[in-house]
């Protein structure tokens, strides 16, 4: 016989949220370090790495703000154990991001750098699915500087932690580091439908091969 469900994970299932979650009125501001100064005409935005041409692509902010916008609706779950439902993110998809720099065949991860060398790291599979976006808005208004204005990263099917603020550039990588966070003892791959909150919850497989 299986072990009964404890209370806690039955409400989640119930509420739509992922176990040890609670929903969020309002949307708090959670970050490490200060928040960056926007200088447009010094912002850049780099894909490099195992690029399929060897070559490191960049836009400006003109540049990049002019590539195709799109819409998704999407929670965010943040690690520290609050949930955001049904919130609309405006900004351009990472499959976007692929096709005009498009990674070399041997790819199978990414390392997503932001702004005072913060970094996450993504499976390829993550980083490519329909609704990882490189947002700009929320609910149609611009983002603030303290929520991640110009640009970050939204992975809803993951952590908040996956998806950085100030977004700066994407490196195509042929094997799997961690980055700045994971580092720090959090779970390398953060699904939180499976609670994968902490570096020492993970199974062989889910980490850099050492």
């Amino acid at each position: 016989m299986g072990q009964p469900e404890s209370r806690e994970h039955r409400a989640s299932e119930e509420s739509g949220l992922p176990p040890g979650q609670r929903l969020q009125r309002g949307w708090p501001v959670t970050h490490y370090g200060p928040v960056p100064k926007f200088k447009p005409d010094r912002w850049e935005f780099r894909v490099f790495g195992a690029t399929a041409d060897g070559e490191k692509h960049c836009w400006g902010h003109e540049e990049f703000s002019a590539l195709p916008f799109t819409s998704v609706v999407a929670d965010l779950h943040c690690v520290t154990k609050f949930s955001m439902i049904g919130a609309e993110w405006g900004g351009v998809l990472a499959r976007t991001v692929l096709e005009f720099a498009p990674p070399a065949p041997e790819v199978t991860h990414v390392m997503v750098w932001a702004e005072y060398g913060f970094s996450s790291n993504l499976r390829l599979a993550d980083f490519a699915s329909d609704r990882t976006l490189f947002a700009t808005h929320k609910d149609g208004e611009l983002l603030t500087a303290e929520h991640g204005f110009p640009l970050r990263l939204v992975v809803p099917h993951l952590y908040a932690w996956k998806g950085p603020k100030w977004v700066r550039g994407v490196e195509y990588m042929t094997a799997d580091r961690r980055g700045f966070w994971e580092e720090r003892g959090y779970h390398n791959i953060g699904d939180p439908w499976r609670e994968q909150r902490y570096s020492y919850q993970e199974k062989p497989g889910e980490g850099p091969e050492l």
